[in-house]
């Protein structure tokens, strides 16, 4: 009976969580910067999906300009969300349908024109790798579909956006809070 309850009461902990941020360059001076946390227990897996996200953030730019953020605390069923993430390599899988475990749909789905007015959302499909802001899909900002999209732990110094550095300022994904 004691082993139950010192079970039991670990439910009541919150669980531990790796921090990551990442940086994506796209094409005529777009770029987004983000943040997400993993819990501890599901790192060891091979490749983890959005339902493996604790909290997750991003933010775009134009030329230096913020363009709009989305944070999954605005998940709503209609929210196109898909995310892929190989802990082990560091990178999110791109090159296949936005949907699908190669690909990433992050407020964005195929076309990018869903990511709501005001709004903003990234997309990675089998066309390329491009933003949504404001429902209109921006082919301007597209590079190719399977360039690398590397992912850092939270405060590394290898992490280089091309841009003004503004990690201190987004919010940390340890307090994005839950889906």
């Amino acid at each position: 009976m004691i082993r139950l309850a010192v079970v039991l009461s670990f439910f009541g902990l919150p669980l531990e969580a790796a921090d990551f941020e990442f940086c994506w360059e796209g094409d005529n001076g777009y770029r987004m910067e983000g943040t997400m946390s993993v819990p501890d227990p599901v790192m060891n897996r091979s490749l983890l999906t959005h339902n493996d996200i604790s909290a997750f953030f991003i933010v775009g730019f134009k030329d230096d300009v913020p363009l709009g953020t989305w944070d999954m605390r605005q998940l709503t069923p209609t929210t196109s969300w898909n995310l892929s993430f190989d802990p082990r390599g560091m990178v999110f899988p791109t090159g296949g349908m936005h949907d699908s475990d190669k690909g990433q749909a992050w407020n964005a789905g195929g076309r990018a024109d869903d990511c709501g007015d005001p709004g903003f959302g990234f997309n990675s499909g089998t066309n390329a790798q491009d933003l949504c802001v404001n429902n209109v899909w921006h082919t301007d900002s597209m590079i190719n579909r399977y360039t690398r999209f590397p992912v850092f732990p939270a405060g590394s110094t290898d992490l280089d956006c091309g841009g003004v550095a503004l990690f201190g300022s987004l919010p940390q994904a340890a307090n994005s809070a839950s889906k």
